[in-house]
């Protein structure tokens, strides 16, 4: 298998469940602050510009598939070796519904709360204001749950957990204090203590951005460039 990935909360948590199953994989390194993720190669197999995508060279039925979306992948892979997704149904679609939670909620409003906090060129107190809010309601229902099962789904760690946990990590940059979560507190330091969770996050570690990106990279990551049309 290769995994075309950078090291963000979706790749981290792609990482992670490859990590967790302990299979091998390539990691194929796709630079999206110098705008690899447009390459026509990169968009055959990811044609929303996005990563992580998986290549598998013996799909379900023997041949290569490709995969773009990292709660997709990670349903994949679940169901392709066994793992961290339950057999019976309840357990199943329990899992799949908070999945489908940090694909809707978590990672959308949590990025934007990041990116009006982090990169956004000017302060925008509105913007701010709105997405630290809606942070915080996020981190409370992620609270709420964990008062009521040990997981995110419920009494087994399981993708959903994977799915969840790298986007939290960052709650200094979205505007919460997550102190006044104590559920979530044990849930996240528990999860940061796994191996395989350590490994996946150091992906591509030496690839991290150490410093302020500069004007070009935001273009590329926030600009015109992605609405540049592509044949």
């Amino acid at each position: 298998m290769e995994l075309y990935t950078w090291p963000t909360p979706n790749g981290h948590k792609v990482h992670i469940l490859l990590e967790e199953l302990a299979v091998p994989y390539a990691v194929v390194p796709v630079d999206i602050v110098t705008g690899e993720q447009f390459a026509p190669d990169f968009l055959k197999i990811s044609p929303n510009n996005k990563m992580p995508a998986l290549v598998d060279s013996d799909g379900p039925d023997g041949q290569p598939i490709t995969m773009f979306e990292s709660g997709a992948i990670m349903i994949y892979l679940a169901e392709k070796f066994g793992r961290f997704i339950p057999g019976d149904a309840r357990g199943r679609y329990s899992v799949l519904q908070w999945v489908m939670f940090q694909m809707a909620s978590i990672g959308p409003m949590l990025g934007q709360a990041q990116h009006f906090f982090q990169y956004a060129p000017e302060a925008n107190d509105y913007a701010r204001n709105r997405y630290s809010k809606e942070a915080a309601r996020l981190y409370g229902v992620v609270d709420r749950r964990l008062a009521e099962s040990p997981y995110i789904a419920g009494e087994e760690y399981s993708i959903a957990d994977m799915a969840v946990w790298p986007w939290m990590k960052f709650s200094h940059y979205q505007g919460v204090e997550r102190d006044g979560f104590p559920n979530f507190l044990r849930w996240y330091d528990e999860i940061k203590e796994r191996p395989a969770v350590r490994r996946g996050m150091d992906v591509l570690k030496d690839k991290r951005r150490k410093h302020t990106i500069s004007d070009d990279a935001k273009t590329i990551l926030f600009g015109d460039r992605q609405y540049e049309r592509r044949e």
